[in-house]
């Protein structure tokens, strides 16, 4: 079990949320993802998908943001997100990788390999080498994984291996005195799922609270601060289907939503626990055959984009030709906002929201990284958005990436 966390950081960092400003109205927030356009986009030379984007959370004067990419040939990249220019490139892992995160309060940027490691590196320094090294224990499989808000606590989730699916814990904190990098688990949670652990998200304030998803389509929500396992476990929410996404919303951020491989959407209320009211507020079995969209069909979801401001959920998802649709969530189910295009030509596989100056970065199986603002210019297209579709067909990637996971029959 994983060693409890020290009562001096027991104490929930939640931050204060302002009270909604009564001048933001609704229509401004969804009129500035109407006018969402193309500041610039960057495309690899090689032809490898786009599987995961994060941004920097941090922002250094003259160096501004960084974007960290996750690539399907195994590498990892580091772009200027003004200008998507590439300034790094790691390759550190002989296993497929899986899932990409920077600190909350440094530009090191974490992730987890099949190999059983999460590796961190200085996003800022051309070094070949990680700085850390997470090791997990033999035979573990890593396929989800994230860092908590104080960035104290590293969880990553593996693959079932025998009856086993396990949550790894580990101590992430500098430790200047430590006379190697590598790093040894303080423990593991070893009940909550009984298949592949597909999805690990740490509460975005306070960093004792994991919702974790899985293949057997359960969705736990533990307190790491409690002494165990089984005292831990808060609620344990179903999906009733294979877990592909999940993540934290809400004022306090105490609601959950969940996506799974059948593109099922699913929303919990964590407020509803200790009431009789049901947690459950919406469970949709198949988004595609309700949700009618203007342009094109609907075709898989991708994620979701929470704006504070007006405590709002976007559920984001598109079509296998490029295409990317923004829906609202409400209890009575999701409304179409509006659709973005010519940005990919391709099924685009993952999305980073940065409420900060209101950005969304794309990436998909086009190889291409698209930064889309409110009123920005679109960017001339180059020749390489020419090819067709067909020609992206062509990329051969190993079957056992991430979005091609098998899916619980």
């Amino acid at each position: 079990m994983p060693t409890p966390i020290p009562a001096s950081q027991r104490r929930p960092q939640m931050g204060i949320l302002l009270p909604l400003d009564a001048t933001v109205d609704m229509e401004k927030i969804e009129e500035c993802f109407v006018n969402l356009h193309i500041k610039c986009s960057s495309e690899s030379k090689e032809p490898t998908y786009v599987l995961g984007i994060d941004s920097s959370k941090t922002v250094q004067a003259e160096k501004g943001s960084l974007v960290a990419v996750l690539c399907s040939n195994g590498s990892i990249r580091i772009y200027d997100k003004e200008t998507l220019n590439v300034l790094q490139e790691f390759s550190g892992h002989p296993g497929l990788l899986h899932g990409i995160r920077f600190a909350n309060c440094c530009d090191s940027v974490y992730s987890a390999s099949t190999d059983g490691t999460v590796k961190c590196w200085d996003a800022r320094l051309a070094g070949k080498k990680p700085v850390q090294l997470f090791k997990g224990y033999p035979s573990n499989v890593f396929i989800s994984f994230d860092i908590n808000c104080n960035d104290h606590v590293i969880c990553a989730g593996t693959e079932k291996v025998d009856d086993d699916a396990l949550l790894v814990f580990w101590d992430a904190r500098v430790n200047s005195e430590a006379l190697s990098t590598t790093r040894d688990p303080l423990g593991t949670y070893s009940e909550a799922h009984s298949d592949d652990i597909t999805q690990v998200c740490f509460h975005p304030r306070n960093p004792n609270m994991l919702v974790t998803g899985s293949t057997d389509g359960l969705v736990n929500v533990f307190d790491i601060s409690a002494d165990d396992e089984e005292h831990s476990l808060v609620t344990t929410c179903n999906s009733t289907s294979s877990v592909s996404c999940i993540g934290w919303f809400g004022r306090e951020y105490k609601q959950i939503y969940c996506m799974t491989h059948d593109e099922g959407f699913c929303w919990w209320d964590l407020n509803h626990l200790d009431t009789e009211e049901p947690i459950t507020c919406l469970n949709i079995q198949d988004v595609r055959e309700i949700v009618s969209m203007k342009e094109d069909n609907l075709d898989y979801l991708i994620g979701g984009l929470y704006h504070e401001k007006i405590d709002k959920l976007f559920v984001i998802g598109g079509t296998h030709t490029g295409r990317i649709h923004l829906m609202t969530c409400t209890r009575s189910g999701l409304t179409p906002v509006t659709s973005l295009g010519r940005g990919h030509a391709a099924t685009v596989r993952s999305l980073c929201w940065d409420g900060r100056d209101s950005a969304l970065l794309t990436g998909g199986e086009d190889a291409r990284l698209v930064l889309w603002k409110s009123g920005g210019l679109e960017s001339t297209l180059k020749d390489s958005m020419k090819r067709t579709f067909s020609e992206h067909q062509k990329v051969l990637i190993d079957s056992n990436n991430s979005y091609k996971r098998r899916k619980k029959q």
